[in-house]
């Protein structure tokens, strides 16, 4: 039996009124769990009026007060972790120690979002001119909406949402309808907290309620992670209706390995970066440039590490990467690394068409390394959002830092090495917004803006810490002159 999947809309479950439904399927098992409702514009516009209705009073609110809530949200998921970190892993896939690891990262920017009364100060100038004082205060923009994606259920919702509410925002959270039940599960812990009807809304559906969220003029601020082409979809039209936007898109992320580099421990950790989450999300590695003598060692290494790898259900002991989100998931990959072949890359470790024992109908697809990449092909500049590495060989590190700049992306960019002076020309000249000195995963902590250059990004406040706070607040500015004779009226 389905677990139903309900909006959440002033404080109250309902069950949409819409006839379609997509299919939740477990990636690994493809067991039917759950039915998405393709919720209707109008249900949209119900979960904004709400939010518009409870802004008023929200606004008004203390932050010390709205902050309350936030700390209760943060000891329930920290109870219910397990739970949470399991739904994760059979509706999206990914191993259970991932998933753990994401709500961990969740938790975080509730514990951030907390600081508000600190991170929402304003300036005072005293004297600016002759009795006159001038300060700059930070006021809530009104009802803002979040577009989440499938690969972080848990995470990606929460670089917004806690930083949103206690600025004094009123939210909708749009969760991806391949992945629903995390954040159903998410809602009924928020239920418990204390927030007032109204103040956070859940809206689940597809493309149709993306477009509402974009044009309804009662939603001030979108935020959105996915790809490139949807993001500039989103940063566009979201704009043309007047609203503030940040839009996190795709990645094609590179690292450089240079002869100084740790062997053991850049092959232990391209691989964790590579692999983890079957290679769905935005800091994955998806490339390297192996400089001068690191090539033939790292080539070894890597391939030695993508062929032990073990592949499976995310819930089993053991499994160290889990299957991607669907078949058609799959397909697209398998098509990918069909097209590097064919542009002359050399196949190292081949990971289609291989099935996993007890769930033979999954969509797995195993590590796979392609050797030789076309530098000037179509495959290193495709992200391929799968669990596939492209080995390319330079001569000196400015060649490989003249291909990472090259790229159109700029989401994350690495350098393993034993030299100080080559990682600081590497951060200095390396055109990506989030960079990894010795680092294969440079997720920044919640106390700092996750980062994105090019067409990675699209906007100019990020999520998370100060630019969050920055996004979800709109400052005004106070010129204030009290005369002397006023005074002495009193």
């Amino acid at each position: 039996m389905t677990q139903p999947i309900l909006n959440y809309i002033d404080g109250q479950w309902k069950p949409s009124r819409t006839a379609e439904f997509l299919d939740v399927i477990n990636p690994a098992s493809q067991e039917l769990i759950a039915r998405t409702p393709m919720s209707l514009p109008a249900e949209l516009d119900e979960a904004v009026r709400a939010a518009g209705g409870a802004f008023p009073s929200w606004r008004n609110t203390p932050p010390g007060d709205r902050i309350q809530p936030l700390f209760k949200l943060k000891a329930l998921l920290e109870t219910h972790l397990d739970e949470i970190a399991r739904t994760i892993t059979i509706e999206n896939g990914k191993t259970y120690s991932e998933s753990v690891g994401e709500m961990r990262r969740a938790i975080e920017n509730v514990e951030v979002a907390c600081g508000i009364p600190m991170l929402m100060l304003g300036d005072v100038l005293e004297d600016v001119a002759g009795g006159i004082d001038e300060y700059m205060i930070r006021q809530p923009v009104g009802v803002c909406a979040t577009i989440a994606p499938f690969n972080f259920p848990g995470m990606i919702p929460f670089w917004y949402l806690p930083y949103a509410v206690a600025c004094g925002n009123t939210y909708i959270v749009k969760p991806s309808e391949k992945v629903p039940l995390t954040m159903q599960a998410i809602f009924h812990l928020i239920e418990q907290c204390g927030f007032p009807p109204g103040v956070i809304n859940l809206v689940n559906g597809g493309s149709e309620v993306v477009n509402a969220i974009l044009d309804h003029p009662g939603i001030a601020g979108v935020t959105f992670v996915g790809s490139s082409a949807v993001a500039r979809h989103v940063y566009s039209r979201a704009s043309a209706s007047g609203k503030r936007v940040q839009a996190q898109g795709g990645a094609k992320n590179a690292t450089i390995v240079l002869p100084d580099a740790d062997l053991e421990m850049t092959t232990n950790i391209v691989a964790d970066s590579s692999f983890g989450c079957a290679g769905q999300r935005c800091l994955a590695t998806s490339l390297v440039f192996t400089v001068g003598a690191a090539r033939a060692a790292f080539t070894e290494a890597i391939a030695e590490a993508a062929l032990n790898r073990v592949t499976g259900y995310g819930l089993d002991d053991g499994v160290q990467m889990g299957p991607v989100i669907n078949h058609g998931s799959k397909a697209r990959i398998e098509a990918l690394i069909g097209a590097g072949i064919a542009e002359g890359a050399r196949v190292l470790v081949d990971g289609r068409g291989k099935t996993v024992g007890g769930y033979e109908s999954g969509s797995f697809v195993h590590p796979t390394i392609l050797g030789d990449l076309d530098p000037r092909g179509e495959l290193i500049k495709t992200e391929i959002f799968g669990p596939v590495l492209g080995l390319v060989h330079v001569d000196t590190v400015e060649q490989a830092i003249d291909l990472v700049n090259s790229g159109r992306y700029g989401n994350m960019a690495c350098l393993f090495t034993g030299s100080g002076a080559a990682a600081r020309k590497f951060r200095h000249d390396v055109q990506a917004g989030n960079v990894g000195i010795n680092i294969g995963v440079a997720a920044p902590m919640a106390y700092f803006p996750f980062s994105g250059w090019k067409e990675s990004f699209f906007g100019v406040l990020h999520g998370q810490g100060k630019h969050a706070v920055e996004f979800f607040t709109q400052t005004k500015v106070v010129v204030e002159r009290w005369p002397r004779e006023w005074s002495r009226k009193f």
